[in-house]
Formats: structure tokens, sequence, C-alpha cells
């Protein structure tokens, strides 16, 4: 089981510029001692006038930023945006190449389409075309790492004359890929293309263990975009954990504000009708009912919060149905105070990962995954 940490960089409504660089400074604290705690990754999300939910616009900066403070961490785009015009592929393949470079082989590439209206209309994009667009984009994008030169002259999304896409990344023959699966059957997206799977969308146990199960059985088939396959399954979540019942407390608060959030940042679903988008926003609403029914301490089933022997049993049970790794959301809007994060943590490194690592494992460099075709 791989640990990451994924970042919103939201904020409080009326966030200043001060606050924004206080968001950014402690999730690069955080990130530094994930680092040293022994977590295997930590992604950044792409969201664009989405305030104040997601002050995360440029991730290839902020990645860089924290890939330069950490030495094991992986880092990685969770996910960047592969719909025209909001990236070009071949920008998306040049920066993630030089990120690669700089973080001395230790990118991930999560790839998705949006699912906010804020974003897609802003960019005047066609939300009808961009299931199209993405498969157009992670087509070319193992092309451009590994192949001298590159040509797309007939694309529908995008045209490119025969050019040389530099620099190559660091890793061969390529970073690892993900597809974001939030909407139903992009699992079987990933599964045909060879894609790993990245945040599934958080429901009870049951519902996530058949889409894993789907994916696995339909990977064996893929036929791969590229010269290596992603076989893994991560799935993102929510984690806080302490040592008293007080733990619970804090992670229902957040919990309650990023929905509160992700309630606000207006789904594609509700402005423009396309069977292409049924749910809305990152992630779907965190009802009770949608995730299970939960426990005493007020959690909904299979969420990582509370005290650590609780979250040891929820992390086996996700690893029992097929779950290589799990991302967590640590924190929402800035509810809760960076100290309150930091000792969540600490707690989660001493009491939950020995459980599923051994030292040595806690200190070795991360694997990638991938399968060379």
């Amino acid at each position: 089981m791989k640990f990451g940490l994924l970042f919103e960089l939201g904020g409080p409504p009326g966030s200043t510029r001060e606050d924004v660089k206080k968001i950014y400074d402690d999730a690069l604290d955080q990130i530094t001692l994930a680092d040293e705690l022994g977590f295997d990754h930590m992604w950044a999300v792409e969201h664009h006038f989405s305030p104040p939910h997601s002050f995360s616009t440029a991730p290839e900066v902020f990645l860089t930023a924290a890939a330069v403070r950490t030495k094991r961490i992986r880092v990685g785009h969770g996910i960047v945006v592969c719909t025209p015009p909001v990236n070009h592929p071949a920008h998306i393949a040049e920066r993630a190449a030089v990120l690669d470079i700089v973080s001395n082989g230790r990118l991930d590439v999560g790839t998705g389409r949006s699912n906010t209206w804020l974003e897609l209309g802003g960019y005047a994009a066609e939300p009808h075309d961009t299931k199209q667009s993405w498969d157009e984009y992670v087509r070319a994008l193992p092309k451009m790492w590994t192949d001298p030169s590159y040509s797309n002259p007939n694309g529908r999304f995008f045209k490119m004359p025969e050019r040389a896409i530099v620099p190559q990344p660091l890793q061969d023959p390529h970073p690892p890929l993900w597809v974001a699966v939030t909407s139903p059957g992009t699992e079987f997206d990933a599964a045909d293309r060879g894609l790993g799977v990245f945040g599934l969308s958080i429901g009870n146990y049951k519902a996530q263990e058949e889409k894993i199960k789907n994916y696995r059985r339909r990977i064996q088939n893929c036929e791969p975009i590229g010269p290596a396959v992603n076989e893994q399954v991560h799935i993102v979540n929510f984690m806080h954990c302490g040592l008293d019942e007080t733990a619970a407390q804090r992670g229902r608060v957040m919990l309650d504000t990023f929905n509160h959030n992700t309630a606000h940042t207006v789904p594609v679903k509700e402005v423009y009708p396309s069977p292409l988008y049924q749910i809305g926003g990152f992630l779907p609403t965190l009802r009770q009912e949608a995730l299970g029914p939960g426990d005493a301490t007020g959690i909904p089933e299979g969420l990582a919060i509370g005290e650590p022997d609780r979250i040891i049993e929820v992390v086996k049970h996700w690893e029992s149905i097929g779950v290589d790794g799990m991302n967590f959301v640590i924190q929402a809007s800035e509810v809760l105070s960076h100290e309150d994060v930091m000792e969540s943590l600490r707690n989660f490194a001493k009491y939950v990962m020995p459980q599923f690592k051994t030292p040595e494992e806690l200190a070795a460099p991360v694997a990638t995954g991938l399968r060379k075709v």
C-alpha cells in the first residue's frame, strides 16, 4: 500500500494575497514533512477560476517547488487538464519532462478533462468534446516523450507539423500516466489504454470493489497507448489522525468544509446538458448515505479519519479489495490549523504506516509500478 497527499490549495472566503502565500507555504512544509516520514506521493490539482476552493492554477510550478524541497516522495499532477484551449499537449509534454528532470525522475502525470463549468466555460471549451480531446492528448503524450520527433497533421483537437519535442523525461520510458476516474465508466477508459486509475469517486466499499474488479479484468486485454502499462489503482480519501475522539471532530469539520466548497464550483451538468457529465466537481458530494453508514464516530464508511486503530482497519479494508494506493486530502480551505495537520501526519506515520510497510520499504525509493510492453 502506498500513501500520498492531495493538495487543492484552497483558502477561506475573502483570502488575501498574504493568505494565499501562507496556504502555499503551509502545504510545502507539509510535503517536506511527509517526505521525511515516508509518504510515497504528493499530488496537486489543476483548477482555474475557482476561488476560494482552489488556488492551484499552476501546479507545475508548485510541484517543482515541492520536488526541490524533497528527496524521495513522488510528485504528481492530479490531474493536468487535457482539454483545448486550457492546455496544449506539447506544452504538457515539455513541462512534464523538465519537471521529471528537476525531480530526479519522481514525476507522475495524472490526466483528466475537468468537471466544472467555471473552468471549461471560462476557457470557452466545448464540454461535449472533452472526453475525445482527452483521448487524443493521452495518445500523443507517450510519443512526444519517446520519439525523436512528433507530428499530428490531421488531428481533430490539435494539429502539429513535425517537430522535435525536447527534452525527454528522465524516467525510461516515461513518467507513469494516470486518468482521474470520477465519472461512471472511466475505469474502462483507463483499462483499455493501459493507464493507472487515479481517484475513484468516493463511495462505499462495495461500489468501489466492483469498479476495481472490472478494471483489473479489462486491463489484461488492453491496447497500450505507449511502451509501458500502469496497472495501479489509487483512491482519493480524507485523513486526519489523532489520539482521541477530537480527531474525528476535526476530520468532520474538514469534510463538511470540503463538501461545502465543492458544491459551489458549478458542475458542468448544472449548466450544460451532456451525457458525458453525470456528476459534479472533482468528487461527488460527500453525503453520508452515499458513502455508507459510518460508525459511532460519525465518520462515513471508508474514510481514514479518527484514531489510529480505526484508520488501520479502513486501510486494510481498501487493501483487501484491490487498492494499491491511498491519496489523502488533509486540509480544506485552511479550516484546520497547520499545527494540527502536521501532528496528524506524524501520528499517521508513527501508528498506521508500520502496519503496512517495513522500515526498509519506508526508506527505499518509491517504485513507479510500470510494466514495459
